[in-house]
């Protein structure tokens, strides 16, 4: 290709009012901090409640497009909110009448971490339009736009607006080399261009874009269609703004940003000093900048709900080293969490070295939602499990469909040697597909309203339980009142924030008094505003650790002896068992499914026998070591 001259940007009259006039060629902006920020920042845990009071003032903000959806924000709202995601949808669109909304769609995955048959990725884009989606972000994990067809029509049906999104990884440092190049990047963008997008995104979601990479790669694509270009990156690496800044200059259309409080660190690049940096350009977004800046304060004052979610460790808020392993934030925050619950942070490094190995092994795929979680549980298991490097001991149930072909087609071809590992016994056969997944999966939609009708009450929980037949069960029961919601996913006050800030005031300086109580603990008194509270913290001082937190499990449980008890060889939620008690067993006959970090694992018996016990039910968290079964091994 030929490198052009850099500096496009013309320069026009400075003007600072609201009211300046129009800049020649505008760049549109994004506003992405209601789904992806909060997402990035504090997992996603947002609630609808602190999204009221500035979504009005968002709305007359003048951006392109509000991303309000999406991503793991269906997952995480009834999973750990206890809040609906369709009420959301339609909330949000009551007080933002006038902005586009977006959302984060995944192809054939829908927002899930497997891809569901047609029936229900149309009846989820059906109802999502329904809701008040305008714009749907479409990507695919492997970058297959076979996964797009069934969604792309539901949406073109409905007369809204399509994006195709490219997403965008790397095997070095730059982009190059013999994989990720801009020969890559080129053919899927004219993919897009052929399968006949409103607009393209190039999907940067760990932050790996540098700045002359993207001004060339926009500049090329401009050189052979017209459509939109959009760019989202991340700001992980510290070059968010730069590649912003040479997109702008390359001609891109539109770009993703976030307001200050939900910016930077593994989230997105601010809309402030982009729109302050461009004034007095042919580029001037024409955003009034005090408009930003009142919506920036309204949020500061909710932001300390969520301090406690943040888990970045250093005080640096960027982080180089995501060139060199490539790994996204969520993905990072995901193996850290994992290893921290197994008590192997250790072991960490060990991750790192193996996590290209495995990528490799699994086709040299992109790292982004679900691929991101295969790819780095996977290998978390081969770190835990395997007696020597490659032997796959505990392969979770999205690697087994991944080597089936039922996530698409990989970049590169899958480790022959895993593949057939990972095949063997596999319920579906052990030859790879290589039709389009969707084809081959039954419809699903019937089935669910069938086993889930004593819980739902419209298509909107059916569709609820088609993606999440556990955790959406649940909600279900906590929505209509058949059960009260537990305390941990009830929404913090304000007022609660400001009593427990007030506590670390006064333990640091020196006002609560403290009543030793002997053991690994020690309870320290406070008064606040009149009011006393007892707070248990650990002792540094006292011999031996913390005392065991108890857990749940099913009364009337008797101690067994090891052989014959079934244990969680990793923390997670119990999906199903898959026997009862009295059933009797083989050894290798998978039990339980647990999942861990959003990842299936099929966990087998050890004996052949009956079991004689069942310790939890579905929907219970497990730890490392709790004893899920019992199974009286024969004679």
């Amino acid at each position: 290709m030929n490198f052009d001259k850099h500096g496009v940007l013309e320069m026009a009259k400075l003007e600072f009012g609201a009211d300046r006039p129009k800049a020649a060629n505008p760049i549109k902006i994004n506003d992405v901090s209601l789904r992806d920020g909060h997402q990035s920042l504090f997992a996603t845990r947002g609630r609808t409640e602190d999204m009221l009071p500035v979504a009005e003032m968002i709305d007359n903000a003048g951006y392109n497009a509000v991303e309000t959806w999406g991503g793991a924000t269906f997952d995480t709202m009834h999973r750990f909110l206890a809040e609906d995601p369709w009420e959301r949808l339609r909330t949000l669109k009551k007080h933002m009448p006038k902005t586009p909304f977006s959302m984060l769609l995944r192809g054939q995955n829908v927002v899930g971490y497997r891809n569901y048959a047609d029936d229900v990725v149309q009846a989820f884009v059906q109802r999502s339009i329904d809701n008040g989606m305008d714009i749907f972000r479409c990507f695919d994990a492997l970058n297959d736009y076979r996964n797009f067809e069934t969604a792309a029509k539901v949406i073109k049906d409905n007369d809204k607006h399509f994006q195709g999104v490219v997403c965008y990884t790397l095997n070095q440092p730059r982009l190059g080399g013999d994989v990720y190049n801009m020969e890559y990047y080129i053919n899927k963008v004219k993919e897009l261009v052929a399968f006949g997008v409103d607009s393209i995104c190039i999907k940067d979601m760990a932050g790996l874009i540098a700045p002359y990479d993207i001004y060339n790669l926009i500049r090329e694509i401009k050189t052979f269609t017209d459509i939109p270009l959009n760019l989202h990156t991340h700001f992980t690496s510290g070059m968010a703004d730069l590649a912003i800044f040479k997109a702008i200059e390359a001609g891109v259309d539109i770009v993703d940003t976030c307001i200050g409080p939900y910016a930077y660190r593994t989230s997105h690049a601010a809309v402030e000093p982009l729109i302050m940096s461009l004034l007095g350009t042919n580029r001037d977004s024409g955003m009034d900048i005090n408009k930003i800046t009142a919506i920036a304060d309204e949020m500061e004052k909710y932001i300390p709900k969520y301090k406690h979610l943040d888990n970045n460790p250093k005080y640096a808020t960027t982080d180089i080293n995501v060139l060199l392993h490539q790994t996204p934030g969520g993905m990072l925050s995901n193996l850290v969490n994992q290893l921290k619950a197994m008590d192997a942070l250790d072991k960490l490094p060990e991750v790192f070295r193996l996590l290209p190995k495995v990528r490799k092994d699994l086709g040299n795929i992109p790292l982004v939602t679900p691929t991101s979680q295969i790819v780095g549980v996977q290998t978390v298991n081969n770190v835990l499990f395997d007696s020597h490097e490659g032997e796959y001991a505990q392969i979770t149930k999205e690697v087994k469909d991944l080597c089936y072909g039922l996530y698409g087609k990989t970049t590169d071809p899958i480790n022959p040697e895993v593949q057939k590992k990972a095949l063997k016994d596999y319920p579906r056969g052990e030859e790879p597909i290589t039709v389009r997944p969707g084809s081959i999966l039954e419809p699903e939609m019937d089935a669910v309203k069938d086993e889930f009708r004593d819980f739902t009450q419209d298509i909107d929980d059916e569709v609820l339980c088609a993606l999440y037949p556990v955790t959406g069960k649940r909600f279900l029961k906590w929505k209509y009142g058949k059960e009260e919601v537990p305390a941990e996913f009830q929404a913090k006050t304000m007022e609660q924030v400001e009593k427990e800030e007030e506590m670390v005031r006064k333990a640091l300086s020196g006002e609560l008094t403290s009543k030793g109580s002997g053991g690994a603990t020690r309870e320290l008194e406070v008064k606040v505003d009149g009011e006393v509270f007892t707070v248990e913290i650990n002792d540094p001082n006292a011999v031996g650790g913390a005392a065991p937190r108890a857990r749940r499990a099913k009364g009337g449980a008797k101690e067994v002896e090891a052989t014959g008890s079934l244990m969680a060889p990793i923390p997670g939620m119990i999906v199903e068992f898959k026997v009862k008690a009295g059933d009797e067993v083989k050894a290798g006959d998978t039990v339980v499914v647990l999942e861990a970090m959003k990842m299936m694992n099929n966990l087998d018996a050890a004996v052949d026998g009956v079991v004689t016990e069942i310790k939890y039910d579905s929907g219970d968290s497990v730890a490392k070591g709790d004893v899920l079964m019992v199974i009286e091994p024969k004679a």
